[in-house]
């Protein structure tokens, strides 16, 4: 798996990406035309979204640009259209709903996921789309938080990330530099394939930890955040969705390592029981009589409950073993046949 993998904006000889030459010239992939999707998820950004759309318009020549409007209650829908790009609808509130059905219903072969609040750059996108045309990557993450970026973060969020960051990249031993970020670029196989349920902004959180479970290659490019113009407003609740991602975060950590989750609940509560019985051990070989019953009854208690912990986590560890090896025999048949198709185009 590719980390934080930092790719020059330019070759040395000043000649632009190869990336950026085979879009400009419309690449092919296996005889046919390359197809480009930017996806806008918006909620109340009439202030920002035409300047998005506008920027990867003249960035982006041959793509299709895509707003997707959640439910808005100002003029985001109008100034969208204005500028040019295609807006379609999720009624279901949520930031997860909207990428769901964005995933769900768009079809390319590269995608671009962008916030319409105008604080991530466009012009870096060539950064985050040429590992995927180069088959380098599935996903390409543009971090904030790495120590290339100059981003404008406000110290309270700055210290929720990192809590966030710490606590997937202590689970799954990986060193992911940004978690939350909502630039990204996506290939076909991750888009299609990638099963998602978060409703809300936690999805960023469960599209990284898929991706990991499942072994996609992801990439990290550094990229600076920009402050919010002046009369735009931030949607996120540090409360409520701080809680939604750390429920996502043991969610899936339960689903997908259930042995290390169950496990870890057993043998703490094996500890917790030894004192006790330890205790009544004693007194036992000492008096030859349970002196302690209550003390007893806690540690069976405790060590049947530990040991019952372990069991489940034994289980549902092939069970979950099983199913993913079963999803990963499917998506190479379905990768072949889509590649038949594809040559027969």
């Amino acid at each position: 798996m590719s980390l934080s993998t930092v790719l020059p904006e330019k070759k040395a000889d000043g000649e632009p990406f190869a990336a950026e030459i085979s879009l400009q010239n419309k690449s092919e992939t296996n005889g046919r035309q390359k197809r480009i999707a930017v996806l806008i998820p918006c909620f109340n950004e009439e202030l920002t979204v035409a300047e998005v759309v506008d920027s990867f318009k003249s960035i982006l020549l041959e793509a299709d640009i895509y707003v997707y409007d959640n439910n808005s209650e100002d003029k985001t829908v109008e100034k969208a259209k204005e500028s040019g790009a295609i807006v379609r609808y999720e009624r279901r509130q949520g930031k997860g709903f909207v990428v769901q059905r964005m995933f769900r219903e768009i079809e390319a072969d590269v995608y671009i996921m962008i916030d319409g609040d105008s604080t991530y750059p466009p012009a870096e996108v060539w950064k985050l789309i040429n590992p995927i045309l180069q088959q380098e990557a599935d996903m390409v993450v543009g971090s904030r938080l790495m120590s290339e970026s100059a981003s404008d973060f406000k110290k309270l969020n700055r210290f929720g990330n990192n809590i966030f960051l710490w606590t997937i990249n202590y689970i799954f031993q990986v060193r992911l530099t940004d978690i939350l970020s909502g630039y990204r670029a996506f290939n076909r196989n991750f888009v299609k394939n990638i099963p998602l349920f978060g409703g809300g902004f936690e999805i960023e959180t469960e599209l990284t930890i898929k991706a990991l479970t499942r072994n996609y290659q992801i990439v990290e490019i550094p990229i600076d955040l920009v402050a919010r113009p002046e009369g735009s407003n931030s949607k996120i609740n540090i409360v409520r969705d701080g809680f939604l991602i750390l429920n996502m975060i043991l969610s899936l950590f339960r689903d997908y390592k259930p042995l290390t989750f169950f496990g870890a609940i057993g043998i703490f509560l094996m500890f917790c029981g030894l004192p006790f019985g330890g205790i009544v051990i004693y007194e036992f070989l000492e008096t030859g009589l349970v002196l302690r019953l209550p003390s007893a009854v806690l540690a069976v208690g405790l060590e049947l409950a530990g040991m019952l912990s372990l069991t489940i986590g034994l289980v549902l560890h092939t069970i979950v073993r099983r199913s993913m090896e079963m999803e990963y025999q499917l998506r190479v048949i379905f990768d072949e046949i889509e590649r038949k198709e594809n040559s027969r185009e």
